[in-house]
């Protein structure tokens, strides 16, 4: 890895590239107007709202729905698109409970959602709706087989077309594992319910998938995260939050497809501001989204245009460019990490956002962090950057090693990390897979390598183009994948074409290999 590497913003040298930056404590200004929202005004709130509990997330009752028609996620699609600017589909609380007995609330959960996992504790209400105990994830650990390659078991490639332009951006399991959701270059976010023979062993003959709901948007979508909390069996948690250009936040229900609120953030001339990342904290109760030099903290349960905004960069001082990508970590929610176009990573601490330190190696912009299930280590990867980086949150500023992957273009290429935090998966520009044990002792660095190298312990060739999207599934050895990217045609030799045929017809893709294609993988003995 060259570690000379130049900031997007100042074109200047990094010096301390691949170190840590320890940064002095940054007030923000007064005139950012920061939104305190003090703790008992919350619980008050919430108390008179009556919200239902989930987790330790309090969510506000639904308003009473008029008109319009419900549908499951077994079929059909919601009416869920929107150019904007919500367009009145918003409601003015976030639809995040249900009133079960209020005539034609119901809600028809897929058969595949009905098989009970083992080790599997799911919340339960008594007749007045009052949560009885408090819902629990306990799910079993997967055991994985990495000693021969994996076996395609279901996929979707004629939803997304083949041959067209439509490829996909990433693809996230659900937090209880029950369905897929996708994003692509159709403006769409598409959800998948898992086929029931999946949940019961049956790895062969599997139909192809179809989606079950379409959310779209009116532009480009940025970013997209499922509520942390989801669970299947309670449909008020069944939600997830999207952003996409020139408009506010969309929190979109994932059993009807319809628009349930809308999170806005302003300028300074008073103009709504998309986020470019965005992600909750592991309760639920926090959203956290970035923009350009800014953070902005929006309640859960309090949408609209409140929030808390939290300055990155103040006085030529701490962590600049766009905030493309944050993560919370699961062991302590007060910690976060935001990776930047200015190929710096910057982890912070709550309650004031406290920049701690700021490491720099990456030789592109960070596209995504993920810190691993423990706290004590944190990756990132980079567009136009052929290594993720593994740093150690104990000992800030040192990379514990590095996985060579193919990224050579400027788009988003995930990789996502195992339950327990062992095995790291992802894609790479040529379609090829791999998978890393992080529990191997990598190889030692040497005079091409900086930082030690840990080598995959399986590759395989699963697309036959860039597979800009891996997830693993919580619980079952199950991974999906996603691949596509955007293609330009290319012109044509003058000896294939007549003289008098127009520049159109003049361009050509007939050699341009496309596969925008979704695929399931068992990865059991």
């Amino acid at each position: 890895m060259d570690l000379k590497v130049s900031n997007e913003e100042d074109e200047q040298p990094l010096d301390n590239a691949g170190k840590v930056e320890r940064v002095p404590d940054m007030d923000t200004p007064e005139d950012d107007r920061l939104v305190s929202l003090a703790d008992d005004t919350i619980e008050e709130s919430q108390s008179s709202q009556g919200s239902t509990s989930v987790g330790e997330t309090v969510l506000p009752e639904t308003p009473e729905r008029t008109g319009g028609q419900e549908q499951s996620r077994d079929g059909g699609e919601g009416d869920g698109d929107t150019g904007d600017k919500s367009s009145g589909q918003g409601t003015s609380q976030p639809d995040v409970t249900t009133d079960k007995g209020k005539e034609g609330d119901s809600y028809q959960v897929p058969k595949a959602l009905q098989l009970a996992e083992e080790g599997m504790q799911v919340q339960t209400a008594d007749a007045s709706g009052a949560p009885e105990e408090a819902m629990e994830y306990d799910y079993p650990i997967p055991l994985y087989d990495f000693s021969k390659e994996p076996v395609q078991v279901t996929g979707a490639t004629t939803e997304f077309g083949e041959f067209s332009s439509n490829f996909l951006k990433g693809c996230k399991w659900s937090p209880d594992g029950s369905c897929i959701l996708t994003n692509s270059d159709d403006n769409t976010l598409r959800l998948f319910n898992l086929p029931v023979e999946l949940y019961q062993g049956q790895h062969q003959g599997s139909a192809e998938l179809s989606s079950v709901l379409q959310m779209r948007e009116g532009e480009t979508i940025y970013d997209y995260c499922w509520y942390p909390r989801m669970m299947s069996y309670q449909p008020e948690t069944c939600c997830l939050i999207s952003t996409s250009k020139d408009n506010p936040i969309h929190m979109w229900d994932a059993f009807t497809g319809q628009l349930r609120c809308a999170y806005k953030a302003y300028d300074h001339m008073d103009e709504v501001v998309s986020a470019h990342s965005l992600t909750f904290n592991p309760e639920g109760s926090k959203l956290y989204c970035g923009f350009n030099k800014t953070v902005r903290i929006f309640e859960t349960n309090r949408p609209g245009r409140e929030c808390e905004t939290r300055k990155t960069h103040v006085n030529k001082t701490g962590q600049g460019g766009i905030i493309s990508c944050i993560d919370v970590s699961p062991e302590n929610s007060d910690i976060y990490a935001c990776g930047s176009y200015s190929k710096s990573v910057g982890v912070y601490t709550e309650p004031k956002g406290k920049l701690l330190f700021l490491l720099q190696g990456q030789q592109g912009g960070v596209t995504q962090v993920m810190f691993s299930p423990d706290g004590h280590r944190l990756y990132s990867g980079g567009r136009k950057d052929p290594e993720i980086l593994c740093w150690d949150m104990r000992n800030p500023g040192t990379v514990l090693f590095s996985l060579k992957r193919d990224v050579v273009t400027n788009q988003r290429m995930y990789f996502h990390m195992s339950s327990t935090g062992r095995y790291l998966v992802s894609g790479g520009q040529a379609g090829v897979i791999s998978v890393w044990d992080t529990a191997m002792t990598p190889a030692p660095e040497d005079s091409s390598n900086p930082e030690p190298v840990l080598q995959p312990v399986l590759t395989w060739r699963g697309h036959n183009d860039a597979v800009n999207g891996v997830s693993l599934h919580p619980f079952s050895t199950l991974l999906v994948t996603a691949s596509g990217q955007r293609k330009f045609h290319v012109p044509m030799d003058s000896s294939d074409s007549d003289t008098d045929e127009s520049d159109e017809e003049l361009m050509s893709d007939r050699h341009v290999t496309r596969d925008n294609s979704l695929r399931v993988w068992s990865l059991s003995a």
